[in-house]
């Protein structure tokens, strides 16, 4: 492996990773394989050649036949900036841009520490839609365990930087987004940087977190120029990672880059199976997205997916301190993989019910208990989000009862006729490969959203905004001055700001409406 002390000589070792890359197997190929199915690309304007996958809204599913519902979480917060990025340049964001979930996870929210030997708490609210007030909703909300940073285990990172050209508008802000996370490194941390254009390079070995000085003027010297060899990239950046494995380390690739793969012989499902391997091997995989123009958001969720990672979009420097300061150790510090979400209505409390979002994560009923199933990961501190919009049984006939709330056979707990649901919880620590379970049982409610928890209020006005963005079938009477009261009587302390500038992009939206 050669180490590059000049940035500027990358640009003449064109080739160098070709070869290799050839002779690992790597061929032209087309995005999906017999393992893996994509959803469809969307390419909303070839003058912009911004990527999203198409998204069908969940809909409703009928309770007495169909009491299940499974999904993997989702922490990943890219939709909510790039839908701000959208807005603030005086347009609309496609509607396929717009993953609902994201928008909800970009807030924190105010759940309740895990208990002792938990690595996260489950909470659950039920109050009537605002959009719909004959329906209700249900809020389920996970607090990932905080992580105390000066104790936390050391961290070997591969900082992997796309610097072809068309990230030359954007290596600013990337050498500065990365600059902040320099500089929460402890002496026992190390990073290694590595670039991409026409070929990949080692630019800086692998370097303890007391010599800021060398990683920052490694950052500094970086130029962008070149196509795009993002294969070769990503196969360096996971062997440096490997070279370095700290067993009991946070051991983790950082790819900085706006997703465009557009030269070398890879084909997405080949880099998807080499970062499911890497996975397996212990090395996790973040995306941080940049620039505007050519996106191709479509694959960089699809990599921090299958890399046991999150994916954020970066459009400001103040963006960056939120992702990789204040949430560093959400973004960073795995506490618990495959974390999968099984909610069982009771057909007597619920005639139908449909989740907001996680279109993309929805998984079938027996992946719940497959333990070879991949599903989403949480990070120290993270809180995830979802809400069921629910159409109550008005009957109230017993007769109805199924599953748990008929035979007692899906649960070993005894059957409380207020049961609107059961909530059941999957999860593996970070080095294990066996699930654990936990399971809530949630009472109905008949609250009124005006008197619910701040935490309702403000996630519900977020799912509002994400239904008229989409133009969903299912918005009802949403409104924009109704989920703006709701989003700012709910703000809460909102101490850095997030939430009033939610309210500000809400009222941005609504001008573009009118």
């Amino acid at each position: 492996m050669k180490i590059i002390s000049n940035y500027s000589k990358i640009l003449l070792i064109v080739g160098v990773f070709s070869g290799a890359l050839a002779g690992c197997g790597i061929s032209p190929g087309y995005f999906a394989s017999e393992n893996y199915v994509s959803a469809p690309v969307v390419n909303y304007d070839v003058t912009q050649r911004e990527k999203y996958s198409l998204i069908e809204e969940n809909g409703y599913h009928t309770a007495l036949t169909d009491p299940l519902s499974t999904f993997s979480v989702d922490v990943d917060t890219a939709s909510y900036s790039n839908v701000r990025r959208y807005i603030s340049d005086g347009r609309l964001p496609p509607k396929d841009a717009v993953r609902i979930e994201e928008l909800i996870n970009y807030f924190a929210y105010q759940y309740p520490q895990p208990e002792v030997g938990q690595p996260f708490s489950i909470t659950t609210e039920i109050a009537s839609s605002p959009w719909n007030l004959e329906h209700k909703l249900l809020q389920i909300g996970l607090k990932g365990r905080e992580l105390d940073q000066a104790n936390s285990p050391p961290s070997n990172l591969v900082f992997l930087i796309d610097v072809s050209g068309s990230m030359y508008s954007r290596l600013p802000l990337v050498k500065s987004a990365l600059k902040l996370l320099v500089k929460q490194l402890r002496d026992q941390d190390r990073i290694a940087l590595v670039v991409y254009a026409g070929a990949a390079g080692l630019v800086l070995p692998s370097t303890s977190g007391d010599d800021k000085q060398a990683i920052v003027e490694a950052l500094d010297q970086l130029q962008a120029g070149g196509s795009t060899a993002g294969g070769a990239g990503i196969r360096l950046a996971y062997a440096v990672a490997r070279d370095h494995y700290l067993p009991e380390g946070n051991n983790r690739v950082i790819l900085a880059t706006d997703g465009d793969f557009n030269v070398g012989p890879n084909s997405k499902s080949d880099l998807v199976r080499l970062i499911e391997r890497k996975r397996q091997q212990g090395v996790f995989l973040t995306v941080l997205g940049f620039g505007r123009g050519n996106i191709n958001d479509t694959t960089m969720e699809l990599l921090a997916d299958k890399g046991n990672g999150n994916y954020a979009y970066i459009d400001s420097l103040l963006e960056a301190k939120k992702v990789l300061v204040n949430e560093m150790g959400g973004t960073l510090y795995t506490i618990a993989k495959d974390v999968k979400i099984q909610v069982e209505f009771n057909p007597a409390k619920v005639e139908s019910y449909r989740l907001i979002g996680y279109e993309n994560r929805m998984l079938k009923t027996e992946d719940f208990k497959d333990d070879k199933k991949d599903a989403g990961e949480i990070g120290a501190g993270h809180t995830v989000t979802a809400i069921y919009e629910i159409i109550p049984t008005h009957s109230g006939d017993d007769s109805l009862q199924t599953g748990k709330y008929l035979k007692n056979t899906l649960s070993p707990h005894a059957l409380t006729r207020n049961e609107l649901a059961t909530v059941k919880l999957s999860y593996k620590k970070p080095d294990a490969d066996i699930s654990q379970l936990l399971v809530q049982s949630v009472l109905d409610s008949d609250t009124p959203i005006a008197e619910a928890s701040d935490n309702l209020r403000f996630a519900s006005a977020v799912a509002e905004f994400g239904l008229l963005l989409r133009q969903s079938k299912y918005r009802g009477q949403a409104s924009y001055p109704q989920l703006i009261g709701r989003a700012r009587s709910s703000a809460g302390p909102d101490q850095n700001g997030y939430r009033r500038e939610f309210v500000r992009l809400v009222e941005a939206a609504e001008a573009m409406e009118k």
